[in-house]
């Protein structure tokens, strides 16, 4: 008997600066439990959020996030954000996505930081109402008021899927005060992500954030 093909795709998007092991845990955890056939990690070379912080370039990102994920063939990058001008709104982003798969169901991915922000997001209404499922790993300290979301996102509770995995406080901004202040982070990062930001000497220039 031929095996069913799984139909399920995660989305994970984010600036990844830098990717760590974080986000790894998070897209394979989300693979496994929500029974995605892979995972798009969508680079996004700025983010409506973070316009008060300097990103680093995005051929540098994604250099990093293409190590990061280069021996996985679940993973997969997309580029939909590079390849169309900003601002780059999730909503939208998931629109073209959608129509690039049209015979695959999406799956958002997001950390419960982001759920807990999520009303200062572009029609976040919408996100909802395009993916089949939303998976969200907690993150540690982060309170997230369900009860204020379905306020303002009515039956959101019933789009949402915890993803079960260890509770680490790694960011990509503690890395990189790491990295300019000489503490170590070689355990925080793939290794071959850690090689190029020591060879490369990434992150090292004092920068606001």
């Amino acid at each position: 008997m031929a095996v069913q093909e799984r139909r399920r795709i995660g989305v994970l998007g984010g600036t990844f600066d830098p990717p760590h092991i974080a986000h790894l845990i998070l897209a394979d955890e989300a693979r496994f439990q929500l029974d995605l056939s892979s995972v798009l990690w969508v680079l996004t070379p700025n983010s409506p959020l973070k316009y008060d912080r300097v990103i680093s370039p995005w051929e540098e990102r994604f250099e990093l996030l293409s190590a990061a994920v280069k021996d996985d063939p679940g993973f997969q990058i997309s580029i939909v954000d590079i390849d169309r001008p900003p601002p780059h709104y999730t909503f939208e982003t998931l629109q073209i996505i959608i129509q690039e798969f049209p015979d695959k169901e999406i799956v958002f991915l997001m950390g419960g930081d982001s759920l807990s922000d999520l009303l200062k997001w572009k029609n976040p209404q919408q996100i909802f109402t395009v993916c089949s499922e939303i998976g969200v790993m907690r993150r540690p300290g982060v309170e997230i008021n369900l009860d204020m979301l379905e306020r303002e996102i009515p039956k959101i509770r019933e789009k949402i899927v915890w993803i079960e995995a260890p509770l680490l406080d790694i960011s990509g901004s503690a890395i990189r005060k790491r990295l300019r202040t000489g503490k170590p982070v070689r355990y925080f990062l793939p290794p071959a992500v850690y090689q190029i930001i020591e060879a490369k000497q990434y992150y090292q220039m004092i920068r606001e954030d």
